[in-house]
């Protein structure tokens, strides 16, 4: 999956010469956390919810002085930040944003800002992704860690004519010649899928179900 798919391309941004109150305002308007900074179409920084906290005096301050909100914005963004292309993909933009601890990326393309990703529009697309939205039963499988076992293990939903929305693949941190494999099923009830796949000699992890008689 590329960025392109799941960026925002409305984009609200602000420039480096307006004030802490416009960023209040238009983060209470259109309730969002980040915002690039843009001037004469080039991107310049980019603002965060912790960056303008951080700025302004304590809500517990005794005297806050007004002018604290009329400082400019270029005084407390980030300069210089990271940015996405929109054909990078999702997955090692997810390790950019784990890696170094950003809550937003600006995408740029041929030097002009075309989108904007926030970790909360990864969190989704997760979402979406492993079918955690729908109605379904989640099961987790230890198997061993060789070529041919996601095929078998499927066989048995099949034969179940049980439809799988996700499969997601972790290594097994007690034993690394295992790993566990995470499905997403259309099912509410999968105790009958649960006692094949212990027939057919599988390690179910999840649901920890007693094994239903034969």
């Amino acid at each position: 999956m590329l960025v392109e798919e799941i960026m925002k391309t409305d984009i609200h941004s602000l420039r480096s010469d307006q004030t802490m109150k416009d960023v209040i305002e238009i983060f209470k308007e259109k309730r969002i956390r980040h915002l690039p900074i843009v001037d004469d179409g080039k991107l310049v920084g980019v603002l965060s919810e912790r960056d303008l906290k951080d700025a302004l005096p304590s809500r517990f301050s005794l005297s806050p002085l007004p002018e604290m909100y009329e400082k400019t914005i270029d005084s407390i963004m980030t300069k210089n930040p990271i940015t996405a292309h929109p054909m990078d993909f999702v997955e090692e933009v997810a390790m950019v944003f784990y890696e170094q601890q950003i809550g937003c990326l600006p995408v740029i393309s041929g030097g002009e800002l075309v989108g904007f990703l926030t970790e909360t529009d990864l969190l989704y697309k997760y979402i979406e992704l492993t079918g955690a939205h729908q109605p379904g039963s989640q099961i987790e499988i230890r198997v061993q860690n060789r070529s041919g076992v996601l095929f078998e293990v499927s066989k048995v939903f099949n034969e179940q004519n049980i439809n799988i929305l996700s499969v997601l693949v972790y290594p097994d941190k007690q034993n690394t010649e295992n790993k566990i494999l995470v499905f997403r099923v259309q099912t509410m009830n999968p105790l009958a899928i649960i006692n094949d796949l212990r027939k057919e000699g599988f390690d179910v992890l999840w649901p920890n179900t007693p094994q239903l008689n034969e």
